[in-house]
């Protein structure tokens, strides 16, 4: 069965050096290192190396030559975005460009102040969304981004402790289930919940759907409380560009229902993010057998 399994790529190490070559010797000394780093993951990495060729190759339908070398480009791209994460975070925002296309559409949900659900996925950098909203007029309205404990504790331990505070609230997921109370809170208080939707974790309630030609199985929470609670939808990405550039797009979902379904929501969902990820195949982060494709 496919499952994510709750585990982040990095050490507690591998960011302070990073932290140290941001620190003293700018951004893109630290990207330099990850000529290295990149090709040490695709060598050593096996099971994600593994994976993430069995996307490319399988899913993208690209050679087998192309594959590798798309799997060593999504190593390095994956390392540029956690040297990115961690500068902005330092408040070296200013070094980079942030663009927006559907700007109006985020902006309107904010205004009318009566909430709404956001979607992203683990395509590109939705983790930096909240540097992304502070650029919002957030007035009429909270923001609130559901995060999992996906990352070791020293990695947030240490990264919390230098990083600079933003507008956004979190809702953190926990086994208890409280966050579920935190959520509808959220959204009777006509607040806007973000949160990615395209990991299944194992013991959760789930919906299929064909996604990049074969079925993947989604946690269904998110699609029902979309289609329960009725408020405006939007599917959100935020894409490293060329350079020190992200862009961040926003989607309406085109329902040809007058009643929503779950499953509605799923199929607009999914379109949106084949587009997203065949615009930016190497920004695609989920390293697992996301298609319960490769039997061990």
């Amino acid at each position: 069965m496919a499952q994510w399994e709750g585990k982040a790529k990095g050490t507690p190490l591998g960011y302070k050096i990073f932290i140290f070559f941001i620190k003293n010797l700018g951004l893109n000394a630290a990207y330099s290192i990850l000529v290295f780093v990149a090709a040490y993951y695709l060598v050593f990495s096996f099971s994600t190396t593994k994976t993430s060729y069995y996307f490319y190759n399988k899913r993208l339908k690209q050679s087998a030559f192309k594959s590798v070398l798309s799997v060593y480009k999504n190593y390095f791209v994956f390392g540029q975005t956690l040297i990115d994460r961690t500068a902005i975070s330092f408040g070296l925002k200013d070094k980079f460009t942030f663009t927006h296309d559907g700007r109006e559409k985020m902006q309107r949900i904010l205004n009318e102040g009566d909430g709404g659900i956001i979607f992203s996925a683990h395509v590109g950098s939705f983790n930096i969304a909240r540097y992304f909203f502070d650029d919002f007029d957030m007035t009429n309205t909270g923001v609130n981004l559901l995060v999992t404990d996906q990352e070791n504790e020293q990695i947030k331990e240490y990264v919390g402790a230098v990083s600079s505070g933003t507008a956004m609230k979190y809702i953190i997921i926990k086994d208890d289930m409280s966050h579920i109370f935190q959520m509808n809170d959220a959204i009777s208080n006509g607040e806007v919940i973000i949160f990615a939707a395209d990991r299944y974790v194992e013991g959760v309630k789930f919906l299929e759907h064909d996604f990049l030609g074969k079925s993947v199985k989604f946690p269904s929470g998110p699609y029902k409380l979309a289609a329960r609670k009725k408020k405006p939808i939007l599917f959100m990405y935020i894409m490293k560009g060329s350079g020190k550039k992200y862009n961040l797009y926003a989607r309406e979902p085109k329902f040809l229902e007058t009643s929503i379904k779950p499953s509605h929501v799923l199929k607009e969902y999914v379109r949106n993010t084949e587009i997203m990820v065949k615009k930016y195949p190497l920004q695609w982060f989920n390293y697992f057998d996301y298609w319960d494709d490769l039997k061990t």
